[in-house]
């Protein structure tokens, strides 16, 4: 069973690194392209992260022993990015036309679809983790602070999603969509640390052989 856990999660990752690098690839030919731009969106951060998290936890779930806390905290952070990831972007940007010719639409599909929906489910599903504190929630914020703080900082030099355009929406309306994007973090946080207390899949687990008779 640790070997299929494994399995998933080698391919998961290797899933991101392609779609990554295929949209590296396409981006570098915008004459806009900026290294500093491309690699600021949430969605890239997010999605490394998870490639980050998959690399270990396929490591990890190979040995017979608890694995590291901090591989299971990034793999519990991991979830809760990729997830709201998944949400802002079916949710509200999904419906939304797009002018930019350099999207791979695969890739796209990857980042936002496919991977969030096998993280959240490789988390939910295979108990290899500890039971997550609650205090982890303030650690989930911490990353998704800095991002927006970052982004708002660089103003009209960098804006990597509609909903954080400060000129054209004012800065009260951007005001409240990053209390938005605060409270989505937390409430997702909450799940991710709620489903840590689940044990539906153990990687233990030996598939019994029946002989005929």
């Amino acid at each position: 069973m640790r070997a299929s856990v494994a399995v998933l999660r080698v391919a998961a990752a290797v899933a991101v690194l392609v779609a990554v690098v295929a949209q590296w690839e396409n981006s570098l030919r915008d004459p806009g392209y900026r290294f500093v731009d491309f690699f600021g969106y949430f969605t890239i951060q997010s999605n490394l992260i998870v490639l980050l998290a998959l690399a270990t936890g396929a490591f990890t779930v190979l040995r017979r022993t608890t694995p590291p806390r901090w591989t299971v905290a990034v793999r519990a952070a991991a979830t809760t990015y990729i997830a709201l990831t998944g949400l802002v972007f079916n949710l509200l940007l999904a419906g939304l036309p797009s002018n930019d010719p350099y999207t791979v639409g695969w890739a796209s599909d990857v980042f936002h679809r496919v991977i969030p929906l096998y993280v959240v489910l490789d988390w939910v599903l295979f108990a290899d983790r500890d039971r997550q504190p609650w205090r982890r929630l303030w650690q989930f914020l911490a990353f998704p602070l800095i991002w927006v703080v970052v982004v708002l900082a660089r103003g009209a030099d960098f804006v990597p999603y509609p909903f954080l355009d400060v000129a054209t929406l004012g800065g009260g309306v951007v005001a409240l969509w990053c209390v938005g994007i605060a409270v989505a973090v937390a409430l997702i946080g909450a799940l991710v640390v709620a489903a840590s207390r689940l044990r539906l899949v153990d990687p233990d687990r030996r598939v019994t052989q029946r002989n005929g008779s």
